[in-house]
């Protein structure tokens, strides 16, 4: 959420009104960098362990398959605390491999 203090410099006006942003959008200058360096500070203590994070691309792994529903969690409650939301659509779950960012990723 952007702070109410920024909401003028993201607002626009149409014919039917003045409207702001009160989430950032990813076509701000700085949107992406921004949204990593959140990602990064929020995910700071899973990040290496059980999770990847590249921008809006999120990879949770598990050395264990037994132990993916509890890394996935750990996820959910850290997405869940600072509002963040997933796409359904975009989402694998329990997957042993898959492309992220471009590379094919495997147990190996």
């Amino acid at each position: 959420m952007l702070a109410p203090e920024d909401h003028k410099r993201v607002s626009f006006i149409t014919s039917d009104g003045t409207f702001c942003y009160v989430a950032m959008p990813f076509g701000l200058k700085n949107a992406g960098a921004t949204y990593q360096r959140l990602v990064d500070k929020i995910f700071r203590p899973q990040l290496g362990r059980n999770i990847e994070v590249y921008v809006d691309d999120i990879l949770v792994k598990s050395k264990e398959a037994h132990h993916h529903v509890e890394d996935l969690e750990e996820t959910f409650v850290v997405l869940r605390k600072y509002r963040l939301k997933l796409n359904p659509g975009k989402c694998a779950f329990g997957v042993s491999g898959g492309r992220f960012l471009g590379f094919m990723v495997t147990q190996q």
